[in-house]
């Protein structure tokens, strides 16, 4: 295959796990998929704030019960008028109104978090769905060079693993991070209005927590960034070995796929494993923290209360009502952060992955349309090479100087050594890779000037691997052409002699195939995949070792299909056998990505050069079988027209 540049394999998907991102633009991206649904998150946002409100104001209520009716304290309570001699009887019922209120607040509360927990529950969701099917798109727009290289197993992570980190904080987490970040604000705002210096002095365990926090979610990304990584290698190696599973039993490799598996497995539960050790430290050490804060809240109040003095720089004495209120702010304080320490483990996993998946969407596209690429016009067949050159990677050719010409209807024949680049041309003609140097034209247009998607869906190309879709045999043959109908179908099948064993399956066109055909022979997949091209009805047609997976009968009946469905078509026929070569109108030997003789059959066996080699080597004994000699001696060689 023609690569794309790209490093290939596992390197590419791993990358150096160790070397810090920068998370902020990573955030930022993120930031991005969530501003498309701005106007749902505004809603949020305002129930966020009311149900905020509600948790905020009840500590101060919970003050006021102590400073109006439990401790009664004229100069703290603004709840009510406690000034002269106050009945218990009132002050039972005023404790009441409080307890209904404070209830009510909690239902409202209650109510108001379910509502923006589906709000943004929702806007988490449709922000993984659009990056799913930007994920699906880049897949599709990746030249074929870039799947040569990378693992489908670990592309496949992308889409599966990864977003499923990101879903659980996106899904669940972002409700909990908004409402906190909410929550902390407005919580150090009341206490800072309340008492400047009895807030400060409550707070002085914050810059504590944030550098706790700094250093054990820095240690944990990194963690979860090779835990990632690793666990692409896991889906690499198990989507790897149940892809090859017959190859695995029939050299008998069972013990040394599964210690592979087992290495790759190891290695991302150590991963995961030091990534949870960072996570778990983090949790206790706020909480640890937390109740220093409390003590802090208890000793500082207590004795400005016992002492009855005010702290410095306060105007007022620390009432008992504010002491019970900053207890309940420090707890609520604590708490969204001890759960966003709790999250933390998700959050890093999350943007670890979300490096992963944007990394591949800023993937560059080694082949994409001109910004002023036109619709091919309906393609004559006039086919030009002109000093093309092709490279895998920089300064390592594959094509030098390929110059040839062919015309409409005519039958093009490359044969040569393995690595010689047969391959290689013909995938410049779908543009499916770009030339480094000269240009591909059909019918005089530069296919680089020209749509991918008009180019290529004038062009039929059977491969030697075919890909079978697991569906039905009906719309396994219409993919070549959606449109088509039922008897369009069944003509295309009867033309390539693929409608005599469809019928004979069980439920005929509709019978469901497993997946790549699972169930056919490798001969009867080939025929589908052909009546697939015969349907779309191509103006060129590209055969890479077409027939090699059928037998010699099977081959027979192909090639006479293969005669009405060429005519007027210009066809590309990498060939393996003489019965192809001996049709050809041009015969291309090559050899180190040059074309080192052309002609037709009997002029190239005529010239005795490299070809003639190549003939009497591979083709000779097949040709002996299908022509024998006169006077039925073997090993003369017979050349026809």
């Amino acid at each position: 295959m023609f690569g794309g540049g790209l490093d290939g394999g596992r390197r590419l998907m791993s990358g150096d796990t160790s070397k810090p991102k920068n998370v902020s633009a990573t955030l930022g991206r993120f930031g991005h998929y969530l501003a498309r649904y701005w106007y749902v998150a505004v809603i949020a946002l305002a129930i966020l704030l009311i149900s905020t409100w509600t948790q905020v104001y009840s500590p101060k209520l919970i003050g006021q019960a102590a400073d109006c009716y439990l401790v009664p304290n004229a100069e703290a309570c603004w709840f009510a008028d406690v000034s002269g001699d106050v009945t218990s009887q009132v002050r039972l019922d005023g404790l009441g109104q409080l307890v209904l209120q404070l209830a009510g607040l909690f239902l409202l509360g209650s109510v108001l978090s379910g509502l923006a927990f589906y709000t943004l529950r929702y806007i988490g969701e449709s922000m993984l769905k659009n990056l799913r099917m930007d994920l699906f798109r880049k897949f599709m727009e990746l030249p074929i060079g870039f799947y040569a290289e990378n693992e489908a197993g670990n592309l496949m992570s992308r889409v599966t693993s990864d977003s499923d980190t990101i879903q659980q904080v996106f899904a669940f987490g972002l409700n909990m991070v908004m409402s906190a970040v909410i929550l902390l604000t407005w919580i150090m705002i009341e206490m800072l209005r309340s008492d400047v210096t009895y807030a400060l002095i409550s707070l002085s365990v914050v810059p504590l927590m944030a550098i706790a926090t700094v250093y054990f979610s820095g240690q944990a990304r990194k963690a979860f960034r090779r835990a990632r990584a690793e666990m692409g290698s896991v889906n690499a190696d198990l989507q790897e070995s149940i892809a090859g599973v017959r190859e695995v039993q029939a050299f008998g490799r069972e013990s040394e796929s599964i210690s592979q598996f087992e290495r790759s497995n190891a290695a991302n539960r150590d991963a995961n494993v030091r990534a949870a050790a960072f996570t778990s430290a983090l949790t206790p050490t706020l909480e640890a923290l937390g109740y220093v804060a409390i003590g802090i809240v208890v000793l500082v109040g207590g004795i400005s209360l016992l002492r009855n003095q005010p702290l410095p720089g306060s105007a007022t004495v620390v009432s008992f009502g504010l002491i019970f209120t900053f207890l309940q702010y420090v707890q609520r304080f604590n708490q969204p952060i001890q759960q966003i320490a709790l999250l933390w483990t998700n959050i890093q996993n999350a943007i670890a992955g979300g490096e992963r998946i944007f990394g591949l969407l800023d993937t560059p596209v080694s082949v994409q349309n001109k910004p002023n690429a036109r619709v091919m016009p309906e393609i004559q067949g006039q086919v030009t090479f002109d000093d093309v050159h092709a490279e895998y990677k920089a300064d390592e050719p594959v094509l030098r100087g390929v110059s040839f010409e062919t015309q409409p209807g005519q039958m093009i024949a490359i044969v040569g050594p393995t690595g010689a680049g047969k391959t290689t041309i013909i995938n410049l003609l779908p543009r499916f890779y770009d030339v480094t140097q000269g240009a591909v034209r059909i019918d005089g247009v530069d296919v680089r000037d020209v749509t991918k998607e008009s180019l290529r869906s004038q062009i039929g190309i059977v491969l030697q691997d075919t890909f079978l879709f697991s569906d039905t045999v009906m719309e396994n043959i219409r993919y070549g052409r959606p449109g088509a109908s039922d008897d369009d179908v069944i003509a295309a099948a009867k033309l390539v002699a693929a409608d005599d064993f469809i019928v004979r399956l069980q439920n005929g066109y509709q019978t469901v195939l497993g997946e790549r055909g699972a169930g056919l022979s490798q001969g009867q997949r080939q025929l589908i995949a052909i009546a697939r091209v015969a349907l779309s009805n191509p103006r060129i047609l590209i055969l890479d070792e077409a027939t090699s997976s059928v037998d010699t009968r099977t081959e027979r009946v192909i090639q006479k299909a293969f005669e009405k469905l060429l005519e007027g078509r210009t066809s590309f026929v990498i060939a393996h056998r003489l019965s192809t070569i001996r049709n050809a109108d041009q015969v291309f030997m090559l050899r180190d990505g040059a074309i080192i003789e052309r002609g037709t059959h009997n002029s190239l066996l005529k010239d005795q050069g490299a070809y003639y080699d190549l003939y009497m080597s591979q083709f000779r004994f097949e040709d002996e079988a299908a022509a024998p000699s006169a006077n039925g001696a073997k090993g003369e060689v017979v050349v026809g027209d």
